[in-house]
């Protein structure tokens, strides 16, 4: 997992694409407004819809806690996917100043 600031500085440094990897009701009700995706790990549609996915961009994944994000960057990072970062929880990026929808 790396810090939100540290997520900052990627972005600024290198632009990737953003996954919320919670359910679709927690993404319903708030989510990083920079979010490309919600990819619900959960689901049990995750490695199918990381499949479209270039291995080469990189990816922020973030969920409730950094939990589900961690499991999340493990099975891309399984499946080829070299450029992925576990940004953490969703409430702790929104208090080191990302914006929430």
């Amino acid at each position: 997992m790396i810090p939100p600031q540290k997520f900052k500085e990627l972005l600024k440094e290198q632009s990737g694409t953003i996954i919320d990897v919670r359910t679709k009701d927690e993404y319903r009700n708030g989510h990083l407004k920079k979010a490309d995706y919600n990819f619900d790990l959960m689901s049990g549609e995750f490695e199918q819809k990381i499949k479209s996915l270039d291995k080469k961009r990189s990816y922020y994944l973030y969920c409730r806690s950094g939990n589900r994000s961690g499991q999340a960057a493990g099975i891309m990072k399984k499946n080829g996917f070299k450029n992925v970062y576990n940004v953490g929880g969703l409430q702790q990026l929104v208090n080191a100043g990302f914006e929430k929808q």
